[in-house]
């Protein structure tokens, strides 16, 4: 799969990645290749017409696609994520209504968390979702939502409040519950996209809520028990954030060496420099680091290990460090030629950055990983 993936990865979703950072817009044809390999039914069970991929094979994928785009990468896993809570928290109707149009590609999935005032701490979200009958009415907005454009479902992040509590300040962040939303819902606007440092062929835009009713049965989890939800379906997104870091990485790292065998100066390669050999080789160690721990918290996550949580934040942070750093050294190596488009290498400079911001910030997963550490003594 994953000899597959790379070569669909080289021949179509690199190209189509440089002109969709180029026109900030997303490569809707290579979409339709990633769901021709069935790589959009990875998070659906079988059952549902997926893949039902398991966790390692997911991290493996994630990385072959982040190797030809991170942007293209980055949207299918948050349309796994999509899937992934429809699957695991909706009722046995949602999951056929939903998963196997999804695992066809469309519907496409958006993961609707973060808020402008919440970002790491969404327990401050100000969304909620007003108890109507049998119904709930939805009001809020939410940011930096990827595939928030050309996504037909969301899963959206609310408070739950009684009819007569008069706004989110009345509650605590112990009522935030899951819901599913249908984009075409009444009431339901999405933003202008962000023009942003990287990840520019990617879609993220921001999604408001005004007066969205929605049916009782469109709830995925009992009242106050979204964070707890959230939280358990990011611990696979983080993985997948990791292995999509790698995957950068890999591909900053290979056009580094290729330029370090081509690049004459001093009557030979560059290659034969010393400095430039080292630093090969701390790019490929710090890649190869990342990519055993990302597999092993893969593993763990797939036998429900106790440690997965704390596993996958430690692969989130060290693979998002390595991603920025070989980016980097990749750029450097390219000298004045990395600073300019005709090569790829500014490219993935950019688009690095983000992986150590987006589904928690690198100092979250510190703050993770320390919390596991002290519960331990």
């Amino acid at each position: 799969m994953r000899d597959v993936v790379r070569e669909v990865a080289e021949e179509t979703l690199r190209p189509a990645d440089r002109e969709g950072d180029r026109t900030e817009s997303f490569p809707e044809d290579a979409w339709d290749e990633l769901a021709a390999l069935d790589l959009t039914g990875l998070a659906v069970p079988e059952s549902f017409d997926g893949v039902g991929a398991d966790r390692v094979t997911e991290a493996v994928v994630y990385e072959a696609v982040a190797y030809g785009s991170l942007s293209i990468a980055t949207a299918l896993s948050v349309h796994g994520l999509a899937a992934s809570c429809i699957d695991a928290f909706a009722s046995e109707a949602q999951r056929e209504r939903w998963l196997p149009e999804m695992a066809g590609g469309r519907p496409i999935g958006a993961f609707t968390l973060s808020e402008p005032g919440a970002g790491s701490n969404p327990a401050e979200m100000t969304t909620v979702a007003r108890r109507e009958g049998d119904a709930y009415v939805l009001e809020g907005e939410k940011q930096w939502i990827t595939n928030a454009t050309r996504a037909g479902v969301a899963i959206v992040f609310a408070k739950a409040v009684p009819p007569d509590a008069e706004g989110p300040e009345d509650v605590d962040g112990e009522t935030v519950t899951q819901f599913l939303v249908p984009m075409d819902a009444e009431g339901v606007s999405v933003g202008e996209p962000e023009s942003k440092l990287g990840l520019r062929a990617s879609d993220t835009a921001p999604i408001t809520f005004e007066g969205v009713r929605l049916p009782a049965e469109r709830r995925l989890t009992e009242e106050g028990r979204g964070l707890a939800a959230a939280f358990e379906i990011l611990t696979g997104g983080r993985v997948a954030v990791a292995a999509q870091a790698v995957g950068l990485g890999q591909a900053a790292f290979e056009d580094a060496v290729a330029y370090a065998g081509e690049r004459e100066q001093f009557g030979g390669p560059i290659a034969d420099i010393q400095s430039v050999r080292h630093t090969l080789a701390e790019m490929r160690t710090e890649l190869a680091t990342a990519r055993t721990l990302t597999r092993e918290a893969a593993r763990q996550l797939e036998a429900g290990a106790d440690d997965a949580a704390m596993t996958a934040s430690m692969a989130k942070y060290a693979a998002s460090e390595a991603a920025t750093s070989v980016t980097n050294d990749a750029l450097q190596l390219h000298g004045g030629y990395g600073y300019v488009t005709e090569f790829d290498v500014e490219r993935y400079y950019r688009d690095a950055k983000v992986t150590e911001i987006y589904e928690g910030t690198t100092q979250i997963q510190k703050e993770i990983v320390a919390r596991h550490v002290l519960e331990e003594v």
